[in-house]
């Protein structure tokens, strides 16, 4: 067996990193290749990825562009439209408020004048029921005395008049 002296131990531990260095820089060199080869993939697909986008984008600005004047346009008619709307509204509101105003008064004015009415009908119906009653109860009474005095005054029996209720044939029956 040769005999191990320190040198030969160096010399076969600096052998040994080196051959690791050697072997690590394959190993990088490995992955520095795979790296690169990733990259222009990634670099291919995203070039791939923006021709297909890149249309769709444009068509979308280009389509923004167009529409956004008409949709302001028809932001602004809508504002004026809801302005006009809301104008219009309180008008009518007030317009509303005015009719029921008149209305209600004019109510009352009608109101005022049936009643009115009402109370000269019935003032009318009180003097004439008063009016008209008293002297009928007074010609009625008077009626009434001048038959009692005609019907006394044909009367030639001289007969009294209880005498001639029993001879009517009341036969007392009345209380």
């Amino acid at each position: 067996m040769p005999h191990l002296d320190n040198q030969t131990i160096q010399l076969a531990l600096v052998a040994a990193v080196a051959l690791a260095m050697l072997i690590q820089a394959i190993v990088l060199v490995a992955a520095l290749i795979a790296l690169r080869k990733l990259a222009k993939s990634i670099r291919d697909e995203m070039e791939d990825l923006r021709s297909a986008i890149m249309p769709v984008i444009e068509n979308t600005r280009d389509l923004i562009k167009r529409v956004t004047p008409r949709i302001m346009e028809t932001t602004t008619d809508l504002a004026a439209l809801t302005r006009s709307l809301r104008n219009q509204t309180a008008e009518v509101q007030a317009a509303a408020d005015e009719i029921i105003g008149r209305a209600q008064r004019q109510a009352r004015r009608v109101d005022a004048m049936l009643s009115s009415v009402l109370d000269a009908v019935d003032r009318a119906g009180s003097f004439m029921a008063d009016t008209v009653t008293k002297p009928m109860r007074q010609l009625s009474a008077f009626l009434a005395s001048a038959k009692a005095v005609i019907e006394s005054l044909r009367s030639t029996q001289g007969a009294s008049r209880a005498e001639a209720n029993r001879a009517s044939g009341d036969n007392d029956l009345f209380v």
